[in-house]
């Protein structure tokens, strides 16, 4: 296994309901050439979760779609909820790596369309839940959660108030899905109520620095705070946020100082 598996118990479900297993994975960024990356994504379902949230940039080629069908292999099984990063509709371009560790003034330098309409096509019809500016209420084991997601803030592709609203009142759990965990969109959740945020893009920093027995993010390429670039977190009196670091890179800078490729596991659990 070249990836590390991050595992996190989260008491959020209501009293008596029984646990529920989220895979968590984010930032593919596949190509067809990307053979142990595909035999690792593979090998995610034998972790047996009940649920799977992929938080986007699944492409990194033209060719990718059927790469990435193919290592989901039987997660697609599954009950799926998804959202889409700004590298499932841009081709990676050679950039500057250390154009990544400077601050975001929004400029952004796309390369070419991908085939992301094929990727939705094919994730929905196999049964997977779309959550692009949608809200959508799903049962597992005993309990009611109601998700609603948004797409890219990284693009600016974001417009929360397509999915804004109080949650439902006899959901069990509320959650956000999202990729690039932007501070409006986490502020916007926040006063819905929601329980639990997922979220991906920070690629855990990609370059971390060692910091006192453990690593430190230099940035997370967006107006997140660093500290909060990978794993769950929690500000005061909001909704806990899980930042996926992801399991790959863009073809042109396959570089992730002391910030491995990572998979989540989170084990909600019932309120004590």
């Amino acid at each position: 296994m070249s990836y590390q598996l991050r595992e996190v118990s989260l008491p959020v479900l209501p009293i008596g309901h029984r646990d529920i297993r989220v895979l968590h994975f984010s930032d593919l960024h596949l190509t067809p050439a990307r053979k142990r990356e595909i035999a690792d994504i593979a090998s995610f379902a034998q972790l047996e979760p009940d649920l799977v949230i992929s938080t986007g940039d699944f492409l990194a080629h033209k060719d990718a779609v059927p790469t990435v069908l193919s290592a989901l292999g039987d997660l697609l099984d599954l009950p799926g909820l998804f959202v889409f990063g700004s590298n499932d509709y841009y081709g990676p371009k050679p950039k500057n790596p250390f154009s990544y560790l400077r601050k975001d003034h929004g400029k952004r330098i796309l390369g070419p369309d991908l085939p992301w309409q094929g990727l939705q096509k094919s994730l929905t019809d196999l049964g997977w839940i779309e959550l692009n500016h949608q809200r959508a209420i799903i049962k597992i084991n005993d309990t009611t959660i109601e998700a609603r997601g948004t797409d890219d803030a990284h693009l600016n592709r974001d417009n929360y108030s397509e999915v804004a609203g109080a949650p439902d009142k006899s959901v069990g759990l509320a959650i956000g899905v999202t990729h690039a965990p932007y501070l409006r969109i986490l502020d916007a959740m926040a006063k819905d109520d929601l329980d639990l945020i997922f979220a991906g893009h920070t690629h855990g920093g990609q370059v971390r620095l060692p910091w006192f027995g453990e690593s430190k993010a230099l940035t997370t390429n967006c107006d997140l705070p660093n500290w909060r670039a990978r794993g769950l977190t929690q500000e005061p009196g909001q909704p806990w946020l899980h930042v996926s670091a992801g399991m790959g890179t863009s073809p042109f800078a396959r570089i992730r100082v002391a910030s491995p490729p990572e998979v989540s596991m989170l084990t909600l659990q019932a309120q004590i």
